[in-house]
């Protein structure tokens, strides 16, 4: 579990790359987390075609700080540790780490990034790079799911998940559409 360990990714899959670049906006304003993971991410990407018009940083959609669990492999976790949660998430997504957070916590940091990105860029694309939980969080989000509903979604390295933002919805209606979870060509 990398959690918020800063460590370096592979991105040698030229393939998933490619595959992966055909199908983002261009011209979108780029964001990645502080860690170099996304950065390295996004970086491949580009290479392998993606435009972007803009890339920046944002520490809203890091990953979760799984605190003293940061670098354990599942194993160890599961030798240490018996819930429901197990094999889908860490802990409970109410449950904070030790000496680091729970994902309750980092729901409401990438609520908050998502608000601003609406505020800031309506009508812009936006290309996210960033971490599982900071996806899983996103989707919890615009699904209005319950948090412990929230972990369940299988999201694999380097996929795409697309959601679109509908501003423009009479209220009631549902402000989100998700295209796409977990994509991989």
């Amino acid at each position: 579990m990398y959690g918020s360990l800063d460590v370096d990714c592979d991105t040698g899959d030229s393939a998933l790359f490619q595959g992966i670049a055909a199908r983002l906006p261009a011209d979108a304003l780029w964001i990645t987390s502080p860690l170099k993971r996304t950065q390295q991410t996004a970086e491949a990407l580009l290479a392998a075609g993606a435009e972007a018009g803009t890339l920046v940083q944002d520490a809203d959609i890091v990953e979760q700080d799984f605190g003293d669990f940061n670098g354990m492999t599942h194993e160890e976790l599961f030798a240490q540790r018996e819930d429901a949660y197990l094999g889908f998430w860490p802990l409970s997504p109410e449950q904070q780490a030790p000496n680091g957070e729970s994902f309750s916590m980092l729901r409401r940091r990438v609520e908050s990034f998502i608000n601003r990105m609406i505020v800031e860029h309506c009508g812009r694309d936006l290309v996210c790079v960033a971490h599982r939980g900071t996806i899983l969080a996103a989707l919890q989000i615009a699904l209005d799911l319950p948090l412990r509903n929230s972990v369940s979604f299988d999201i694999g390295n380097v996929s795409l998940t697309r959601l679109t933002h509908h501003a423009d919805v009479p209220e009631g209606g549902p402000q989100w559409r998700v295209v796409d979870v977990s994509w991989l060509p």
